[in-house]
């Protein structure tokens, strides 16, 4: 019987296999290296593919542009008066308090009037006793006027001498002087009597405008001492629907500010209300606090409403310079400069308008800058023109987190 070749057939059917697989590498290689290629390919064209750009703009507009200097101050009526008193003692009676609203003369308290009413009632006894000495003297005068006359009548029928005539004559001079020296007393009692009067007055206190009790400093059976100085017992302000702010301006804007520039304030209590008033001083007396030199600036301002209180803290803006209906840009529309543009020659104003989607340096000439918006005084720029005021990228360039945006500071 022949014999049959097992081994040659089992070697055929490994080299086919062997072949296969072979093939099926070479095609795995291919596929993996297409898809490195366009991997490759796919991120050169995320990586150099140019990005769009979009521009943030806003309108030049007409409007108000005004320039001002900020400052704080303290609100305060615009006249204030103290009540002290001259004398001192015990307060006896206490007839105003906080807010009571005053008239001129009008009585508030009382110092106990005794000790005064004692020296009065002294001085007045005095009075009536120099008075009295008075009428003595006159009386004295009178006689020695009449003895000098009948011894001078005498001396001639030689009745009597030359000496008794001199005596008479001595006495009658003696005793004009005792009445003059007795009239002068009298003018000092009567002037020591006003004087106690004076004090014993002095015990009213009284309000000598017209107005409303800010501040009390006393109470009743406290004791007054006027040895020293005089004791602020009330504050009185005379008109509270006028008050003024005392504003510190810092000495590099004091330059700018002048009488009757307009002025705006806010308070803490009233924070979204302006209260509007116009500069009444600039005073010419310095304040230095740790170096800083400031001036005050004082503001008036109408409060009939009643709701400005002595005593607050006001945030003041003074208006220095001001136009109104001008054509004015953002300040970013003056400070945005597109990439790879190169900046205004001679570094005069210019402005990127949008016109056409594409954008167009202007060149203007600026006049009135308060920080938010510029005055335009020339140039090719009418309301409405689309300023570019800074451009952010998009596309896939553009960051993951969002558009980029560019503006020139």
């Amino acid at each position: 019987m022949p014999s049959l070749n097992v081994g040659g057939a089992n070697d055929a059917g490994t080299g086919a296999t062997r072949k296969h697989a072979f093939m099926r590498t070479r095609w795995f290689m291919a596929l993996a290296t297409a898809a490195l290629m366009l991997a490759a390919l796919g991120g050169w064209w995320l990586t150099h593919s140019t990005a769009q750009i979009q521009y943030v703009t806003a309108r030049a507009t007409r409007g108000k542009v005004a320039r001002t200097v900020g400052a704080t101050g303290t609100v305060n009526p615009v006249l204030t008066v103290l009540v002290g008193s001259y004398v001192s003692g015990v307060i006896q009676s206490q007839y105003c308090d906080f807010n009571t609203k005053v008239k001129k003369g009008q009585l508030c308290a009382k110092i106990d009037p005794r000790p005064y009413q004692t020296i009065v009632d002294e001085n007045l006894a005095q009075l009536g006793t120099a008075r009295a000495q008075l009428l003595k003297d006159q009386a004295n005068l009178a006689y020695a006027g009449s003895n000098y006359t009948r011894v001078a009548g005498l001396l001639g029928r030689g009745v009597v001498s030359q000496d008794a005539v001199d005596l008479a004559k001595s006495a009658l001079a003696q005793g004009a002087a005792q009445v003059r020296l007795d009239q002068a007393s009298v003018k000092e009692r009567a002037a020591s009597l006003e004087a106690a009067q004076v004090n014993l007055d002095y015990t009213n206190i009284v309000s000598p405008v017209d107005g409303t009790v800010v501040l009390r400093n006393i109470t009743i059976g406290q004791t007054v001492a006027a040895s020293f100085q005089t004791p602020t017992l009330f504050l009185i302000a005379t008109d509270l629907t006028r008050m003024q702010v005392d504003a510190n301006v810092n000495e590099s804007d004091i330059a700018s500010v002048m009488d009757d520039d307009k002025a705006s304030f806010t308070v803490e209590a009233f924070p979204g209300r302006p209260f509007a008033g116009k500069i009444v001083q600039v005073r010419q007396a310095p304040q230095a606090v740790q170096n800083v030199v400031t001036y005050d600036v004082v503001v008036g301002v109408d409060n009939k409403a009643l709701l400005l209180k002595p005593g607050m803290t006001a945030t003041v803006a003074i208006v220095t310079a001001e136009r109104d209906g001008v054509l004015r840009v953002p300040d970013q529309a003056l400070r945005f400069l597109p990439s790879g543009a190169a900046a205004a020659p001679g570094g005069g104003a210019r402005i990127w308008v949008l016109r056409g989607g594409r954008p167009a340096a202007v060149s203007i000439k600026t006049g009135l800058d308060d920080d938010t918006y510029t005055e335009v005084v020339a140039g090719d720029l009418r309301p409405g023109d689309q300023l570019i005021v800074g451009e952010r990228s998009t596309g896939a360039a553009a960051p993951q987190s969002g558009a980029a945006m560019r503006f020139r500071l």
